[in-house]
């Protein structure tokens, strides 16, 4: 086993083709099945602390986005369809399908969670049941932009900048920078909690050119075709239908401003339960204890 396989004891590797090219994966254990979405500014390898016990109970698989790790990185269209979360979500569905499953749970964390919620949206019939780690809505972020939230998440505003002046900054450090955003978003302001080997695996995919782009396309998008597609939805009052759990971290990016809770349950998803985890940002790394005392009641329960 390569070092990053072993952060995954009894999971198999799977290339599948996608709209876009090859999405990987990472597949282990029997049950329902259950994906797992990660998120910026990292891989699948950050679901290691939690993937192996979910997969006690489920079949769990945990991509690679397009854009990053080992996923298909082709270049972007400035945000209006190749790195937007409705295109990285036909992603999550064949990959589903090609595994053999039509409807299956969804876990998703900061990035991997946009993609997830706008999966439940777009496709309904699909999703049984979703969970979101540590965010708010694309269009109550950017509504919400005030200096405080904006120093908060300045890469908003700066990887969403036109190709190729974030990009070519970000190559003259890609690791200094990562580290630095890794550390500043957790609730001990350092990397002392990370494994070693996941933090290799976001090193060496964050320091491809190409998935400095398209991490800057995927904010690109998140700035521009999200936020529309958001709003329409809205506007359409269209919502979550399936069983739907909130997480943040009480140190985490969304917990500064209103109820992360409330925020969804008077947008997308009116049902919803959820909680504050003793965390940062990185909810599944930085106490996945608590993550999974959370995680593992509600996908326990009956669906209706």
């Amino acid at each position: 086993m390569s070092n990053i396989d072993s952060l995954f004891p009894g999971f198999k590797a799977h290339w599948i083709d996608g709209p876009v090219g090859k999405i990987f994966a990472r597949v282990g254990g029997e049950g329902p099945p259950l994906v797992l979405i990660h998120g910026f500014p990292q891989t699948h390898a950050e679901w290691h602390r939690i993937a192996p016990e979910l997969a006690g109970s489920h079949t769990v698989v945990c991509p690679d986005l397009r854009g990053y790790g080992w996923s298909a990185a082709p270049h972007g269209d400035g945000g209006t369809a190749t790195y937007t979360k409705r295109g990285m979500g036909e992603d999550i569905v064949a990959l589903m399908q090609a595994l053999g499953h039509l409807r299956f749970g969804v876990i998703g964390h900061d990035r991997g969670a946009r993609v997830a919620y706008r999966l439940a949206l777009d496709h309904p019939g699909r999703v049984e049941r979703l969970a979101l780690l540590d965010i708010i809505p694309t269009v109550s972020m950017w509504d919400g932009m005030n200096a405080s939230r904006a120093m908060q998440v300045y890469h908003w505003t700066f990887l969403a900048q036109p190709e190729p002046t974030p990009e070519n900054l970000l190559k003259a450090d890609p690791v200094g920078w990562l580290d630095h955003t890794i550390a500043s978003w957790s609730r001990a302001k350092k990397l002392d909690l990370f494994d070693p080997l996941a933090l290799r695996s976001y090193a060496d995919s964050f320091s491809d050119p190409s998935r400095i782009h398209a991490a800057c396309e995927d904010y690109r998008a998140g700035a521009t075709t999200d936020v529309a597609q958001d709003k329409a939805d809205l506007a359409a009052g269209k919502r979550i239908l399936c069983p739907t759990l909130i997480l943040w971290g009480e140190a985490g990016i969304p917990a500064k401003g209103a109820s992360p809770l409330e925020i969804w349950r008077e947008s997308f998803a009116p049902q919803a339960q959820g909680q504050a985890i003793e965390s940062g940002h990185f909810l599944p790394e930085e106490n996945p204890q608590a993550t999974l005392a959370a995680l593992k009641p509600f996908l326990a329960q009956p669906l209706a």
